[in-house]
């Protein structure tokens, strides 16, 4: 037979209490309070057994809650590691971590707070140029006439080619293919029709369009304009020595900033000599148009044949700290259309404008489908100033990148690089490990071994034959060596007298390995004192007087409760109780955590053999709970 159990050191009162959340947490046990359940962390509280924890719950439920508790500061724990090869590595993990920081706080200026541009765009084209027109003859374009009839927002377009229909008037005329209907009879026609590609509306009347086709009368401009491509070259290649002036204003309304891209240093004789050019000149305002088509890679003389849309982008990265102060624009140019023919159905840029006059008293126009190109002004950008707020907020962001230097030193003492018996000292001091104690943990400990085992709670297999988790060495319980003094300055008699149990060697169980073990059908309770054959522990000379001994064990049930009056009709279950916590004190070191201790079998019997239960029961190993130090309302161990 093996008992399981566990014991406290000492007894201190209640220590947190958050009226809140429902949470409640002593010492030496945690209970937690929902609305639907209670869950029992832990065993008990200041002696109470698993039952007892419902009188421990109307305690807590009638205890006062104190504000100042709300006043409390918990920290995390640190391991501290002497040694020079890894102080060494976190100093100049950390330096490296804090250069790279600075250099991206001050290549960012991540230090400022920034406000988003707000501009407008003014344009003025100047230029002019003389072009001989297919059915027109020589014609001048100035300004007026390759700007458009209207100008868009941020936007200018300049004129480049163009296809003339002379000579229209209001009139009856057949339609031109593609888009007029083919037809045979005036039947094939219906008066009044109209579609999105017709040039006028059908009169009813079918009429010869050339010797092989007819097609339907509209009543539309005559002649029809007929679909022809643009010539090439262009007309107005000339064009790309034409000037634009752009005028940009622009304002940061979170700094209160003005600024435009006429610099307050340029003068009036300035800006009529000068000419955009990235390398001599790269702020003047004004700009060729033969540059602007080239500085975004394309030829004006092949986009000019059917037109195109180039954008010119104005960037301003302004930096408004007074030791670093700059505002200057920054011009790129792209080409914002599809380039190639064969890749859309639509290529290039053109519309339609006619000039009226009156000929014999009849309303006459030219009629012109310009090709040209549009420019699109785009204003880009931002505007940094320092920020006491901001820099705080960045330092604040980048202190977590220091915790890469805890998780290479920690990885690398987890390596090769370090011994075992290195690598599991610091895991020991670094982590606390918690298992859900559904697992049933045990702890046990042999005498012919140094160090305490962890094992998983056996459901088949004995408990002395358990693989450990992991061991650890043991530790002097403070309660063993209260008693262990005790012992020495007044040796304790023997008892009563009686004589040890002798167990047949036809009874020994299998794996039992001292000889004084019992059969026990349950597996967690398998347990012998020993790992190889030998003494038993029980013959030791320290064992009646530190475990067995009256007095010791009354002595150490005074010491914990002062004012203890042992029952009187059942006196041995609570000297039986103490020698449990005694052994365990005495070959644990006290409390395992998680980790229940489990007392060996032949222990078990001598203890009970020395103070028995008056009925002749004991409840044996309990690995859901720890047994009570006194009398109460349990059933015997």
């Amino acid at each position: 037979m093996v008992i399981f159990y566990q014991i406290k050191h000492e007894r201190r009162p209640l220590q947190r209490c958050y009226c809140n959340g429902m949470k409640y947490q002593s010492s030496s046990s945690r209970i937690r309070i929902s609305s639907s359940h209670v869950t029992q962390d832990y065993a008990s509280h200041r002696g109470l057994g698993g039952d007892g924890a419902l009188l421990f719950l109307r305690k807590i439920f009638t205890m006062p809650c104190n504000l100042l508790d709300l006043c409390e500061y918990e920290t995390n724990k640190l391991v501290k590691i002497k040694s020079f090869r890894l102080g060494s590595l976190k100093w100049t993990v950390n330096g490296v971590i804090l250069m790279v920081i600075c250099i991206m706080m001050f290549w960012n200026k991540e230090y400022q707070e920034y406000d988003l541009v707000v501009s407008s765009v003014t344009t003025k084209v100047k230029g002019a140029a003389l072009t001989q027109v297919p059915e027109v003859g020589e014609m001048l374009w100035d300004v007026v006439d390759y700007s458009g009839t209207s100008q868009e927002k941020n936007s200018f377009f300049v004129v480049t080619n163009v296809v003339v229909t002379k000579t229209q008037k209001q009139d009856k005329c057949h339609e031109a293919p593609p888009y007029g209907k083919v037809c045979h009879t005036d039947k094939d026609c219906e008066k009044g029709y109209w579609d999105q590609h017709s040039h006028g509306v059908q009169t009813g009347a079918c009429v010869k369009y050339d010797v092989t086709k007819k097609t339907c009368e509209v009543v539309a401009w005559c002649p029809i304009e007929e679909k022809k491509k643009p010539p090439r070259p262009a007309l107005l290649a000339s064009a790309e020595n034409f000037t634009v002036l752009i005028k940009n204003n622009i304002r940061f309304p979170g700094f209160g900033y003005i600024r435009r891209n006429i610099l307050p240093d340029m003068t009036d004789q300035y800006l009529k000599r000068c000419t955009f050019n990235r390398r001599t000149d790269p702020h003047c305002p004004i700009f060729r148009l033969g540059d602007i088509v080239q500085e975004a890679k394309e030829k004006f003389s092949e986009m000019a044949v059917e037109g195109g849309v180039i954008g010119i982008q104005i960037m301003w990265n302004c930096n408004l700290d007074r030791l670093f102060h700059k505002c200057l624009p920054t011009y790129s140019f792209r080409r914002l259309d599809e380039k190639e023919n064969n890749r859309t159905l639509y290529p290039g840029l053109n519309f339609r404008f006619a000039k009226y006059y009156k000929e014999n008293g009849v309303d006459v126009r030219t009629l012109f489908k310009a090709f040209g190109i549009r420019f699109d002004v785009m204003v880009f950008g931002k505007a940094g100033k320092f920020s006491f707020i901001q820099l705080v907020i960045y330092i604040g962001s980048t202190l977590s990148y220091y915790a890469l230097t805890t998780l290479l030193i920690d990885w690398l003492i987890t390596t090769s690089c370090y011994t075992k018996e290195a690598r599991q000292n610091y895991s020991e001091r670094k982590f606390e490990s918690v298992r859900d104690r559904k697992q049933g943990l045990l702890c046990i400990s042999f005498v012919d071994e140094t160090h305490v085992r962890v094992v998983k709670r056996p459901q088949k297999k004995r408990l002395q034959e358990a693989r450990p988790i992991f061991c650890h060495s043991r530790k002097d319980g403070a309660v063993s060596m209260r008693a262990l003094a005790s012992v020495v300055q007044s040796p304790p008699g023997r008892g009563p007298d009686m004589e040890l149990r002798e167990v047949l060697d036809s009874d020994l169980p299998a794996w039992c390995l001292c000889g004084r073990c019992a059969p026990s059908p349950a597996p967690q309770e398998q347990l012998c004192c020993r790992r190889s054959r030998g003494p038993c522990i029980t013959t030791s000379a320290l064992f009646p007087g530190l475990v067995l001994s009256r007095p010791v064990l009354e002595s150490a049930l005074l010491y914990r409760e002062p004012l203890l009056d042992l029952p009187k009709e059942d006196a041995t279950r609570p000297l039986r109780h103490c020698a449990y916590h005694l052994y365990v004190d005495w070959r644990f070191g006290g409390a395992q955590g998680d980790a229940c201790p489990v007392v060996p079998s032949c222990c078990v019997w001598r203890i009970r053999g020395q103070y028995p239960s008056q009925n002749g029961r004991y409840r044996g190993l309990q690995p859901t709970g720890s047994p009570p130090i006194h009398s109460g309302s349990d059933p015997g161990l």
